[in-house]
C-alpha cells in the first residue's frame, strides 16, 4: 500500500548542449503550478497528494512528462490548463486524463 494516495514525480532534468529535455520545455513552471494548486486545494494534507522533483525519467522525446504513483500513469503536458485538468480529474476525482497519457 502506498503512503500517499497519489505521488507525482516531475522530470526536471536539464541536458547539456541544447539536447531536448523536460527542463527546456517548461517542466519547472508546471511543477511550481501543480505544487501551488495542490497546496491551495489542501490536497497535500493527510498524505493525499505529494508532488516531487525527479531527475531524468528517460522519456525525453515525450517531454515534458510526469508520472503518478501508485497507478504508474505517465502524462505529457503542455500548459497549466493540462496540469489543472490532471489535478481535477485524476488527483481529485480518480479519473486519469486519457488524452494526456503516454
Amino acid at each position: 500500500m502506498s503512503y500517499f494516495q497519489h505521488h507525482v514525480f516531475f522530470c526536471l532534468n536539464q541536458r547539456d548542449k541544447g539536447e531536448s529535455c523536460c527542463a527546456n520545455l517548461g517542466a519547472e513552471a508546471a511543477f511550481d503550478h501543480m505544487k501551488s494548486r495542490v497546496k491551495a486545494l489542501k490536497l497535500n494534507k493527510n498524505h493525499e497528494v505529494r508532488i516531487n522533483r525527479a531527475g531524468c525519467l528517460d522519456r525525453c522525446e515525450l517531454g515534458p512528462v510526469m508520472v503518478v504513483y501508485p497507478e504508474t500513469i505517465w502524462y505529457q503536458f503542455v500548459d497549466n490548463d493540462d496540469i489543472d485538468e490532471i489535478i481535477e480529474s485524476h488527483l481529485v476525482n480518480g479519473k486519469p486524463v486519457e488524452r494526456l497519457m503516454v
